[in-house]
């Protein structure tokens, strides 16, 4: 599995690079703080495999890493995605790094 660090992530962000960012947790950790992805919760990341680009880098994310690195396998397996990469340590990572502020659950 691909991975990416928050500091490659912000990179990207700050160069105005052409990817997808896909937030995997639930719409309620959704709404306590994001990094401006499309939430598209763990379990319906196959039913709504159409909302993600095939085109592009697509960037997975969860709290911690875990979430989005079980959604980067089902898509792998069962779809053969083979653009997508898994922000390690989630928004927690993010959040140490970058908004120490950012209030997460």
């Amino acid at each position: 599995m691909k991975e990416i660090t928050v500091e490659e992530l912000k990179q990207k962000i700050d160069k105005g690079e052409d990817f997808q960012l896909i937030d995997v947790r639930e719409p309620f950790e959704y709404e306590v703080s994001n990094l401006g992805g499309e939430n598209i919760p763990l379990a319906g990341v196959l039913i709504e495999s159409d909302k993600i680009a095939a085109d592009k880098p697509v960037i997975v994310q969860c709290r911690s890493g875990k979430r989005s690195a079980a959604a980067i396998m089902q898509l792998e397996q069962q779809l053969g995605y083979e653009n997508l990469y898994n922000l390690e340590g989630g928004i927690l990572a993010w959040k140490e790094k970058y908004d120490p502020g950012m209030p997460v659950y």
